[in-house]
């Protein structure tokens, strides 16, 4: 994909594999909209790409709040007339042993990590498709875990790593979902696994010692935004560059069905401008 003139909005990406995709998408000639929750942090991040002779803007917002994800979606049609490339890679990685929920209330992970993005998307699908053909990438994990309906805010039994691993299938999931609803509309959806254990913030907190590269990972997630090999192939889920399978549950239509219908009525029905089948009714 010809990057010149493109803009592409990255989350999570003041840190760690995100900022050296946003570099990259920047020296690439892309105007990237640089996310963050550290407005410091976020201005150095576009301080660097605008350095290399890019073109950034930073939005600033808190993506464990529904009404900040909201905000950070007016945000940007507010900035554009158009999104080309929409990557949603913030998330919260497994350290940590206590339970830990989001401003409304929700399980940590699964809110940030995967109902972050599912709203977002949202409410940016009108734009993705104005500007189409356009992409949307989902940055999961190899680690996933089949969701347990019946406790999917872990309030019976809480571990760390069950909360990501169900949250970063439930982003997998969301994917084949979006892609079936955005057929022939030039807009497609896939997701990835980047690169086990980069050395991140995040895999540092977790103890790990790093045994894969950032740009590793960067490379990856860079080969789903702009490979033409990609153009129109959507609701794949890839291991760093090569095509995969993802966990079981994933390829389960009643398992998507629930958790569609459960991610509508936590973030609103009347927030989500897909993903409700009664829009097609």
């Amino acid at each position: 994909m010809e990057l010149n003139d493109k803009t592409i909005l990255i989350t999570g990406s003041t840190d760690g594999v995100g900022r050296v995709v946003a570099q990259r998408l920047g020296a690439g000639g892309a105007r990237v909209l640089v996310h963050g929750r550290d407005a410091t942090r976020g201005k150095a991040t576009v301080a660097e790409i605008e350095a290399a002779g890019g073109k950034a803007e930073l939005l600033v917002a808190d993506l464990s709040s529904l009404a900040e994800i909201r905000r950070l979606a007016e945000a940007v049609p507010a900035r554009t007339d158009r999104l080309d490339i929409l990557i949603n890679n913030a998330g919260v990685g497994t350290a940590g042993t206590k339970r830990q929920v989001s401003a409304d209330g929700y399980e940590l992970r699964f809110a940030v990590n995967y109902l972050a993005g599912f709203l977002l998307t949202s409410e940016l699908l009108p734009l993705l498709k104005a500007s189409a053909p356009a992409r949307i990438v989902n940055v999961a994990s190899a680690g996933q875990q089949a969701i347990d309906f019946d406790d999917v805010m872990l309030t019976r039994s809480y571990d760390g790593v069950r909360a990501y691993c169900q949250s970063k299938l439930a982003q997998i999931m969301f994917t084949i979902d979006l892609a079936q609803e955005l057929k022939n509309t030039g807009v497609t959806v896939n997701s990835l696994h980047p690169a086990s254990y980069m050395n991140t913030t995040m895999v540092r907190q977790a103890g790990v010692t790093p045994w894969n590269s950032v740009e590793t990972g960067a490379e990856a997630i860079f080969n789903l935004a702009t490979s033409p090999a990609l153009e129109g192939r959507s609701g794949l889920y890839f291991d760093g560059q090569r095509e995969s399978r993802a966990n079981a549950q994933a390829y389960d239509a009643k398992a998507r069905q629930q958790l569609r219908t459960l991610s509508l009525d936590l973030v609103g029905h009347q927030s989500a401008t897909l993903t409700s089948k009664e829009q097609h009714s």
